[in-house]
């Protein structure tokens, strides 16, 4: 090692369950290969494909990323732009942003944001900024999980404290429903469930890698979770495996399910959801005997009816009392920073009252807030490109070409969003800047270091908006908190003793020294205090008080669902602008049942039609049975400027909601398919 070359270690902020371990070869204080951390639980020192190409690709290529303030300058899309200072974006910003708070009220500025970047301060704080000027928010979890936490808000009065992967070393099951690791966590897909003892119960309408892994595949048809698990409940109660004693003292509601639970039977359940009565007994088996794991995916809950699917699947742990005791829990999402930090932690910064900002609105909402001059007038777009992920691209399209909406976009790279922007400003990337990185699976807290300079001009999240408050001349303290504070701040609360330079140097570390067994207590913070299968709560909001034992109907004849899950080289819209991830990539494709496809005369690489009331894509057809019949499966997240109709699936996707949250309901989606000559 030379003396100007060091190794760093930082931390993937990417939306994964993963959360890997990264060693980054530094030398002349610029990052020369970004490699894995061989020291770190999760990933022991290999990085996924996508990440391995692309943060040695257009992250480290100062060709592909944004490097100065630009401002448009020929028509919205058309990526005309001019470089200009920092001085005259953010004065130009800041006089828009006034003048509509003047002309129209605060409220008709609008901002989208996601998990661009999971790091704790990019992510969360511009949002003090945006709280500040009564900004509207557009909900982040409308477009990807809101339906999930909803539902498990109603039953355990928490949607984010789930299990202690650590525990799974007592576990003797675990499903794994609605979730694709071997994509979405490929290191905790191959480092953590396939190294257990444990049995691993698969149950997902598509064959994935996961799937085909697992011990037992349930491959339901697409929109029977709900009967699905209450056919498993049915056998729960049937054979004895009901966990009478947890039930009577921490379960409110087992008696008004329980007529809906003996209706259920496993033979209904296979008319419902395709799947053998026989296999639905042996899974059911299996999971009451536990101790076990649920993992519910947040694919799982995107379908119409994803709220009450959710609430039907957390029947289960609360009948066996799989939960609250080692290798038990049911998990969708871990707040780690909030499991740490439940003995007097404070968040990193306090949120508003909540009469001091506007509510909020959902993503389903805005291909048509987008149309109304009235609704928006300014609309600033940070950490995710919606036009690229959201549904009803075609409205959206046109909502973004608006001579009268004042949008600007804060990036690393000239997404398909920021071309119909107003000012674009350049963002640093995670190797260039400070921060933490709380897991979503594994219970750890992580260091982001800086590894070199910004490129360009790039900056923080968090440095543009403190510039931008300063050039609106406010001066509410908490909006030009330095990095630091808020890095030693966070730390002290979730219980981590380390300044930040010593953490930095260490790198990670688990919020306990041993596995954590959450609801152990047996006391949730519902109104009843216990598990509530029946809400009042949910019954309030116009919910059913217990979940439903619900399919959806088949689709319209000549129509068929279509699936669109994230693809294994992208991580939502990131990575889609690295070349050779485009290679890998290939055409964009619909899969189709062989037998579905002989019925309709398609063949293997054939060019064909989808479409239905809102658009139309042209894509190459693959004959597998990861598929079912009488379903389609296209992978999300391509960016329209690579596709060469300048489109990709969700200009099929309607902004429909689910039945909770406002969310999502995007594997609901009908369409029809016919072979191109």
């Amino acid at each position: 090692m030379t003396k100007d070359r060091k190794f760093i270690k930082t931390t993937c902020p990417r939306d994964c369950y993963d959360g890997c371990g990264i060693l980054v070869d530094q030398k002349d204080g610029k990052v020369v290969k970004v490699k894995g951390n061989s020291e770190h639980p999760s990933n022991r020192g290999a990085l996924c494909p996508k990440c391995a190409v692309g943060y040695n690709g257009v992250w480290l290529d100062e060709t592909a990323r944004l490097l100065h303030p630009l401002k448009r300058t020929g028509p919205k899309g058309s990526g005309e732009f001019k470089r200009i200072s920092w001085d005259l974006a953010l004065k130009e910003i800041a006089e828009q942003l006034t003048h509509t708070a003047r002309l129209y009220g605060p409220d008709k500025t609008f901002h989208t944001h996601y998990t661009g970047t999971c790091s704790i301060i990019a992510g969360a704080f511009p949002t003090r900024f945006f709280d500040h000027i009564g900004a509207t928010e557009v909900d982040p979890d409308t477009v990807c999980n809101a339906a999930g936490h909803a539902a498990l808000n109603y039953v355990f009065g928490d949607s984010v404290t789930g299990f202690d992967p650590r525990t799974a070393k007592d576990s003797t099951c675990i499903v794994v429903w609605g979730a694709n690791p071997s994509h979405c966590g490929p290191h905790v897909n191959q480092n953590w469930l396939y190294e257990q003892s444990a049995k691993v119960i698969v149950i997902d309408p598509v064959k994935t890698e996961t799937a085909v892994a697992a011990d037992l595949h349930l491959q339901l048809r697409p929109g029977t979770d709900a009967a699905l698990a209450y056919s498993i409940a049915h056998v729960i109660q049937r054979e004895g495996f009901l966990d009478t004693a947890y039930v009577d003292n921490h379960v409110k509601g087992y008696t008004e399910a329980l007529p809906l639970i003996e209706a259920c039977t496993p033979q209904w359940g296979e008319q419902a959801t395709g799947i053998s009565a026989g296999l639905i007994e042996d899974a059911a088996r299996s999971y009451a005997k536990g101790p076990s794991l649920l993992w519910l995916g947040q694919g799982l809950q995107r379908q119409p009816h994803g709220g009450n699917v959710f609430r039907a699947c957390a029947m289960l742990p609360a009948l066996t009392g799989n939960i609250g005791k080692p290798g038990a829990g049911i998990y969708y999402l871990n707040d780690t920073l909030a499991i740490a930090g439940r003995a007097g932690a404070s968040p990193i910064y306090c949120e508003p009252q909540p009469e001091s900002r506007p509510k909020a609105v959902s993503q389903m909402d805005m291909p048509r807030l987008l149309q109304d001059s009235s609704a928006i007038r300014s609309f600033l777009v940070w950490n995710c490109n919606p036009l690229a992920s959201n549904p009803d691209q075609t409205s959206t399209r046109r909502g973004l070409a608006r001579e009268d909406l004042f949008t600007v976009v804060i990036d690393c790279f000239m997404t398909d969003t920021a071309e119909y922007a107003d000012i674009v400003l350049p963002a640093a990337s995670f190797l260039e800047f400070d921060d933490l990185c709380a897991s979503y699976f594994y219970l750890t807290i992580a260091a982001q270091v800086k590894c070199q300079e910004p490129l360009g001009e790039s900056l923080p999240n968090q440095e543009i908006f403190r510039k931008l408050a300063r050039a609106m001349d406010l001066d509410e303290p908490t909006l030009f908190e330095d990095d630091h504070s808020v890095l030693n701040s966070t730390l002290q609360a979730a219980g981590i003793k380390d300044t930040w330079l010593d953490f930095a140097e260490r790198g990670w570390a688990h919020v306990g020294a041993e596995p954590l067994v959450l609801w152990s207590q047996g006391e949730f913070p519902t109104p009843s205090g216990k598990i509530e299968l029946a809400s009042d709560h949910a019954e309030e909001d116009g919910h059913p008080r217990v979940p439903q034992p619900h399919s959806d109907p088949a689709p319209a004849p000549g129509k068929l669902r279509l699936l669109s899950p994230a693809d294994k080289w992208l991580m939502n819209s990131s990575f889609c602008n690295d070349l050779r991830i485009q290679k890998q990539l290939g055409p964009a494709l619909v899969i189709i049942h062989p037998k579905t496809a002989n019925g309709l005369n398609i063949h293997d690489g054939d060019q064909v039609r989808v479409s239905n009331e809102i658009g139309e894509l042209h894509l190459t057809a693959k004959l597998s049975d990861v598929v079912s019949p009488g379903t389609l499966l296209s992978y999300k997240s391509r960016w329209l400027k690579t596709e060469p109709t300048s489109a990709n699936i969700n200009v099929l996707q309607a902004p429909t909601k689910t039945d909770m949250g406002e969310s999502s309901s995007v594997h609901g989606t009908e369409v029809t398919i016919s072979r191109i000559s």
